[in-house]
């Protein structure tokens, strides 16, 4: 059984989907009340905002690779067009493809950071520990960061076979030129 670079991309495009899916719900649907001091305290994702920012681009980014995974069914119909737009549509996918992964581990990143933060606390801003009263919202919040982390790391290789489908259209000889 042989898998064609397609069908490959199809399969790593739909596991990545399910990662930023789950990504997006460990996040969403993470909180904890816990009683301080005769006092219900609530820890939400809503109270870090680099939390906030990575529910909506793991959402945009799930949207997109969905939105790539129906589009490339119907990219049977470009092969009979000319080389030059089908280039296009593949310059388009690239960039497009990279700026979502770079956005995705940007959003990871800084929800790691700020994670940290609440891990660790920071007594020079007075910003106290939470994972020491919210246990259970700090690591499902950890298993969200793993999850896209690995999802950037399927990204990663999805952006490199657009690198991939893109210049195998150029000539290995000449300059930005397309094979005939």
């Amino acid at each position: 059984m042989e898998l064609s670079i397609q069908k490959i991309e199809a399969l790593i495009r739909l596991s990545t989907i399910v990662m930023l899916v789950l990504t997006a719900c460990l996040i969403g649907l993470d909180s904890q009340t816990k009683v301080i001091f005769y006092v219900q305290k609530k820890a939400s994702f809503k109270d870090l905002r680099a939390l906030v920012g990575l529910l909506y681009i793991t959402s945009l980014a799930a949207a997109y690779n969905l939105l790539q995974l129906c589009c490339s069914s119907f990219s049977a119909s470009y092969k009979g067009t000319s080389l030059q737009s089908y280039a296009y549509l593949a310059w388009l996918r690239y960039i497009l493809d990279q700026a979502v992964v770079y956005a995705v581990f940007a959003g990871n990143l800084a929800a790691l950071e700020h994670s940290f933060l609440v891990l660790t606390g920071e007594e020079n801003f007075q910003w106290l520990k939470w994972c020491n009263k919210y246990t259970r919202f700090c690591t499902q919040i950890g298993g969200s960061l793993l999850c896209g982390f690995v999802a950037s790391l399927l990204m990663f290789s999805i952006a490199s076979i657009s690198a991939f489908n893109l210049f195998r259209l150029y000539s290995p000889t000449k300059f930005m030129h397309l094979k005939l």
